[in-house]
């Protein structure tokens, strides 16, 4: 399936544009998406702090939050970060998807998420609370058996000191 190029919002265009030239890109390089982290502004800022520290390099969603007219990530793919009040953060380009259910997530992933202390417990509590309030957004019930979405990304800019 094609994937379409995201809309990207006017106040993060410039910013857009910068990583293209610095990547050596062409212009009409596809944007998957441009997003901030979290679903709300203090878990945004949080997470977002951990991505440009390097420290988190994946993240989690739920299957469901998918269709028709948001198709899954690819390898490739890339994304804008921005934060709660829509200013441009990075950019990061997914390494990685898989696809597994809620409690077959491993602790490499959840250390990999560079949340809370990096265990697959403490993983499994915050998420399941964070899908939980999705699943409420939805109109689905949070089980155990749910899929989720493991996305590995690398920031590719600005670098990395």
């Amino acid at each position: 399936m094609e994937q379409t190029q995201a809309v990207i919002p006017q106040p993060v265009a410039s910013f857009w544009q910068a990583f293209l030239a610095q990547a050596g890109l062409p212009e009409h390089t596809p944007l998957y998406e441009t997003f901030a982290f979290g679903d709300n502004e203090a878990d945004s800022s949080a997470l977002a702090a951990l991505v440009l520290a390097g420290r988190k390099t994946a993240t989690a969603s739920l299957a469901w939050e998918y269709g028709p007219d948001r198709p899954l990530p690819r390898a490739g793919d890339y994304s804008l970060v921005i934060d709660w009040q829509g200013k441009p953060l990075c950019v990061i380009e997914t390494l990685r998807i898989d696809l597994k259910p809620f409690d077959h997530v491993d602790s490499a992933f959840a250390a990999a998420e560079g949340e809370a202390d990096g265990t697959l417990a403490s993983w499994r509590e915050l998420h399941w609370q964070y899908f939980e309030r999705v699943c409420t957004r939805l109109g689905r019930q949070a089980s155990p058996g749910m899929i989720v979405v493991c996305e590995r990304f690398s920031r590719r800019w600005p670098a990395l000191p």
